[in-house]
């Protein structure tokens, strides 16, 4: 634990701890019917009652943690209903598997993440065994300039219809220079010259400021991050978990 967050953690501490003290001692005042309690007495209360009972603090947080992810859960529930057409019918986004399915999977990604590169080949494989599902690929580069290029450029292939094998094939490489990206598109069949052109359309920087956008909304902070349904998933999600909230979706099409 830092520092920083030492600090603000023991600040939390107190100011529950006083909160309850400060609650126990009014229900003592509301028991005996005494009022206006001097500053002194009520000190005394709160240390005797912190020295007392020092577990209810960490209960309080405890509680207090759980009611605010329940509330962020809600929160981005909300979000991701405001925005669902951003986010499953965006025509600047590219597409996998069936266009029309019934089940909508939506990824932000950066192609330096390492744990995005390992759900690849777990996309890969449910858009091939899942005839209804489609996938919405969203660039979220957010690792550094090098992935801003990767993305550019995996964006500006759409314009050769060759965005799905670029982007594994990017997916897959460790040299995301410039260079690099260059050669990877000649070996998939891309025209480099009009895909360096294509990589700095207006167009494809909107698509990035758009994502961004809707990633800050929507409460993303990292990567990878899949929307499905009515839920968030951040992570790494397995093959299993990840075909369970397919089917889950599809079951009681929650907003398929």
């Amino acid at each position: 634990m830092t520092h920083r967050w030492a600090g603000r953690w023991l600040q939390a501490c107190v100011g529950v701890g006083l909160a309850l003290a400060l609650g126990g001692a009014a229900r003592a005042e509301e028991t005996s019917g005494a009022a206006g309690l001097p500053v002194e007495e009520i000190e005394k209360i709160v240390r005797d009652y912190l020295m007392r009972e020092p577990e209810l603090i960490y209960q309080a947080l405890e509680e207090l943690q759980r009611r605010q992810a329940a509330a962020e859960v809600e929160r981005q529930r909300a979000a991701i209903a405001a925005n669902r057409e951003q986010l499953t019918n965006d025509a600047g986004d590219p597409v996998a598997g069936n266009p029309d399915g019934n089940v909508t999977l939506v990824e932000f990604f950066d192609y330096q993440c390492s744990y995005c590169r390992q759900v690849v080949q777990t996309v890969r494989e449910l858009v091939d065994e899942d005839q209804e599902l489609k996938v919405v690929f969203k660039e979220f580069p957010i690792l550094g300039e090098a992935s801003v290029i990767a993305a550019r450029a995996a964006l500006a292939a759409r314009e050769q219809d060759r965005y799905l094998p670029f982007h594994f094939a990017l997916m897959g490489t460790r040299d995301l220079s410039l260079d690099g990206i260059m050669q990877l598109a000649e070996q998939v069949g891309l025209d480099t010259e009009r895909l360096a052109r294509d990589m700095h359309a207006p167009a494809i920087e909107q698509q990035l400021q758009a994502n961004f956008a809707l990633a800050q909304e929507l409460g993303i902070e990292g990567t990878p991050a899949f929307v499905i349904g009515e839920e968030l998933v951040p992570g790494a999600v397995d093959k299993r978990r990840l075909a369970g909230l397919v089917e889950e979706v599809r079951a009681n099409c929650l907003t398929c």
